[in-house]
């Protein structure tokens, strides 16, 4: 991994709860919900456009993977196949009135 890139990961690392908002705001990405790998690659390229930094697609996959890696470690990510994970993530747990709680 360039050292560029490197240092693009570890700032979605140490901001991982405003990247995975983000994300939210993007994707439907909710508690126990399922996640795939294209989603988390477009959403971490999307996100560093925002913040004006631009990547190739080959470096964004590469950040991706990396970043889902680190996801997996906190166990937001819960694998569930090589290209895919359930997310384990209790403060995007979505309410429906009538539910019980």
């Amino acid at each position: 991994m360039k050292q560029k890139s490197e240092k693009y990961l570890e700032s979605l690392k140490k901001d991982y709860p405003v990247f995975f908002n983000y994300l939210k705001a993007k994707f439907p990405l909710f508690h126990n919900s399922n996640f795939f790998f294209r989603d988390l690659h477009y959403g971490v390229k999307s996100y560093l456009e925002k913040k004006e930094i631009f990547v190739s697609y080959a470096e964004a996959e590469e950040i991706a993977e990396k970043m889902a890696e680190f996801l997996e470690e906190k166990e937001i990510f819960i694998l569930v196949n090589e290209k895919s994970w359930k997310i384990n993530y209790p403060e995007f747990v979505t309410a429906v009135p009538g539910d019980p709680l």
